[in-house]
């Protein structure tokens, strides 16, 4: 009886949960990016990190479009927070000064379609955050982008705010 009684739960827990929308990203020619510079590891390494950090930055904000939703994203270019400057000290490692004249700017297009496939939102974006040292709270995401990451949620919230994007 209890066997019976814990599969019906689960069916019902699964019957019950909701599937966000999807997001895929596209990230054309990062080498030609405007600055995605490393300070202190390989620029591949460096550069994978970051793609799949914001990856999932991407991945959470799909979360909260309604079932079924594919949302396609095309990067075309990122400047990091900060400048990459050499570290004059006996080593080759560079560190990436965070000042407020260096905000991250992101380019990229998006598509986004309901569950028939019908585009419902689409456009060019060119976001990019010049008051980023001005905030008091950052992004709880996992991201070492930080920056990025709450200049993204920022323009997330912004598309769902004024109903561009629809919410679950």
């Amino acid at each position: 009886m209890k066997l019976i009684f814990n599969t019906v739960f689960l069916v019902a827990v699964m019957a019950t949960q909701v599937q966000a929308g999807e997001v895929k990203v596209t990230w054309q020619e990062p080498e030609k990016y405007t600055d995605i510079r490393p300070g202190n590891e390989s620029k591949s390494g460096f550069q994978a990190r970051m793609i799949k950090e914001l990856d999932q930055v991407f991945a959470d904000m799909a979360k909260k479009l309604p079932d079924a939703c594919q949302w396609d994203v095309t990067v075309t270019d990122v400047d990091l927070a900060g400048d990459v400057r050499p570290f004059f000290r006996n080593t080759v490692d560079d560190i990436r000064v965070i000042k407020d004249l260096y905000w991250p700017r992101m380019t990229f297009s998006f598509d986004l379609k309901d569950e028939k496939g019908k585009s419902i939102a689409s456009g060019t974006e060119n976001i990019k955050d010049m008051n980023f040292l001005m905030r008091s709270g950052l992004a709880t995401g996992n991201s070492s982008f930080r920056y990025e990451e709450q200049m993204l949620r920022d323009w997330f919230a912004k598309q769902q705010r004024e109903k561009v994007f629809p919410s679950r």
